[in-house]
């Protein structure tokens, strides 16, 4: 097992305006790869981040979950200033530089990182999960708890139905039940993995709750990292 994770080739340039970082996401997007994920994938990473708003500060949290023994490998939070502004379709140039530094401290290289947000289902294809998997270049996926765009057809009520999330003539991504009865998941490609088996990691690692696993406790980790530091 490697004992460190990937960094990125360049140090990105997060001193961006707003146009600026339209401009760079629409250029980076050509990099997502859509492609098998590995069969052997084993440690998932889970990212969230979650902000101190009176001192403007964002906390990033990395859970590596073993997949197999369906247990915590090691996990990271980190306290960061926030400078870029909360711009819908622009999360990542906010939340990036923080969760970079979280999967830095990581022992461990993560087989595939599961992301709190979208990743092609996204205005410009490029969302938080398709720039940190570009980054990092990591197999990646988008799981996250609402929409940003697109369009469907609510999914049957059992684990497991999935529906389209449709953007113009595109499918950018599956609306999911991951329990009966239980509102669905929105999920889409990062980098170098494909919707279906996108779809079956997030439901192998939902094991008894809404959210998987990776994300589940990387959110009940920046949570108790707030409430400590306010």
């Amino acid at each position: 097992m490697a004992t460190k994770p990937p960094a990125p080739d360049n140090a990105p340039d997060w001193d961006l305006t707003i146009s600026e970082a339209i401009d760079l996401q629409k250029r980076l997007a050509g990099q997502v790869r859509v492609e098998p994920l590995p069969r052997d994938a084993r440690l998932i990473a889970g990212a969230d981040v979650s902000i101190l708003k009176a001192r403007n500060q964002l906390i990033a949290g990395v859970v590596l979950w073993d997949l197999h023994d369906r247990k915590v490998v090691e996990q990271t939070a980190i306290r960061a200033e926030a400078k870029f502004p909360y711009v819908p379709g622009l999360l990542s140039f906010r939340e990036a530089p923080a969760v970079l530094e979280a999967f830095s401290q990581l022992r461990h290289t993560p087989d595939v990182a599961m992301f709190d947000g979208q990743g092609i289902a996204h205005p410009r294809r490029f969302g938080l999960a398709c720039h940190l998997g570009v980054l990092l270049n990591l197999p990646s996926i988008g799981c996250a708890k609402s929409r940003l765009i697109g369009t469907c057809v609510e999914p049957p009520t059992e684990r497991g139905s999935w529906t389209d999330l449709v953007h113009g003539d595109e499918a950018i991504g599956a609306v999911l039940r991951t329990r009966d009865n239980v509102s669905p998941l929105y999920i889409s490609i990062g980098h170098r993995a494909t919707l279906q088996d996108a779809i079956d990691l997030v439901l192998t690692c939902a094991t008894r709750y809404r959210q998987p696993e990776p994300t589940r406790l990387a959110h009940q980790l920046v949570t108790a990292e707030k409430t400590r530091l306010r």
